[in-house]
């Protein structure tokens, strides 16, 4: 049974030349499928890895109870105070390593659209860098506390309009000179700009009020030690949440939206793809009623047949699946964008990702796409009647 099966396939796969044209289409429909399946999923990939990436199991977020996201939170300067005052975090000797911080979305043209998008104006205090040790100033220089002066992440300044050193902007009451650049492995805090948060509380009528407050521990293992100092407070109603899982949540509904309008998409796309693997094969096995026969009738059995249809089917539809990674990867891998974070409502920067897992993905649904669309054509040619198929020799 295997060496009839090894003759018939390998009879089927050489002869793949002299049904090139209709071998073409097939291809190429499932490299399309391919292409889009990995451009519209590479969004979400590139985006998860965006705020995933974020933070530092050492790293804290303290927000008000109940809340999810710093724009649903309010801390009073009071309570910001008996946070950064709380036992457990790290300290140095100016104090404890934490940043009472005001987050506010502010408009800005991006450099593709003139129309105004949401941007994260963050307001930072001096800590901000020992809280954020990913955090690092690449041109420029870190802003002046007390004056209008701010620092904008990586990505921001590729994305959006005018976000150089030296350019100046109005935000609020104040006009804000660009001192500095800064990275941050490439996550989500890059999309974000930075000022003194004692600047910003005025600058939007803000009073002596913040969102939150972030705080580094000593180590990863103090967390629940600070959690339960926390909440031992009566003083205190706040939630802490360790900074990878809050951006991590903070991906979830985005991912969600992406993935299903790519599978959809992708799912709709197969289906023709799947048809056009159905008439290649039904080509494929009439071209080959005479040779089919002349097996069968020398004793091949029908499974030997079906295989080698299938394995053709599977061959072209790989060959298309890898055309089509490799096209996607050459398209979309590392293209810059932005996209609504819509738990923030702010802009994140993000570049796309066509990941090894993404591309195994998408071999496994064009090698499904072409087991699919060569069933029908192999079963027809397993059953295909000897004597019928040998009055055409």
């Amino acid at each position: 049974m295997l060496s009839q099966i090894i003759a018939v396939t390998g009879v089927n796969l050489r002869s793949i030349r002299q049904r090139l044209g209709s071998s073409t289409v097939a291809i190429i429909g499932i490299a399309g499928v391919v292409v889009v399946f990995l451009g519209v999923l590479s969004i979400a990939e590139g985006f998860q890895a965006a705020m995933t990436s974020v933070g530092d199991p050492q790293t804290v977020i303290v927000m008000r109870a109940g809340s999810n996201t710093e724009m649903t939170s309010g801390l009073s300067g009071e309570m910001a105070r008996l946070i950064m005052d709380t036992p457990g975090i790290a300290r140095t000797e100016r104090g404890p390593v934490a940043s009472p911080e005001l987050f506010v979305i502010v408009g800005h043209p991006t450099k593709t659209d003139p129309s105004d998008a949401n941007v994260p104006l963050r307001g930072v205090s001096e800590e901000a860098l020992g809280v954020r040790p990913e955090v690092k100033i690449v041109e420029g220089r870190m802003f002046t506390p007390g004056t209008n002066e701010i620092v904008v992440g990586r990505a921001a300044s590729r994305q959006f309009a005018g976000l150089t050193v030296g350019a100046s902007t109005k935000w609020g009451q104040n006009n804000w000179q660009v001192v500095g650049i800064f990275e941050a492995h490439g996550n989500a805090a890059e999309s974000e700009i930075w000022c003194d948060v004692k600047v910003l509380q005025p600058a939007y009528q803000r009073g002596n009020s913040y969102q939150s407050v972030y705080v580094r521990l000593p180590s990863a293992d103090g967390f629940q030690a600070f959690k339960d100092a926390l909440t031992a407070n009566p003083q205190l109603s706040v939630t802490p949440v360790r900074e990878p899982d809050y951006f991590a949540a903070q991906s979830e509904v985005l991912n969600q939206i992406i993935k299903t309008i790519g599978f959809l998409i992708a799912g709709l796309m197969g289906i023709g793809a799947v048809f056009g693997a159905i008439n290649t094969m039904y080509t494929a096995v009439a071209s080959r009623t005479r040779e089919i026969a002349t097996l069968r009738a020398l004793g091949f059995g029908s499974f030997p047949v079906v295989v080698s249809v299938l394995s053709e089917s599977a061959f072209l539809s790989l060959v298309g699946g890898l055309i089509g990674g490799i096209a996607a990867w050459a398209a979309f891998d590392g293209y810059q964008t932005s996209t609504m974070n819509f738990q923030s409502f702010s802009q994140i920067a993000f570049a796309f990702a066509v990941t090894p897992r993404l591309l195994g993905t998408a071999l496994i649904y064009s090698l499904l796409m072409g087991l699919v669309g060569g069933m029908l054509p192999a079963i027809r040619a397993a059953r295909l009647p000897v004597v019928t198929a040998l009055r055409e020799l």
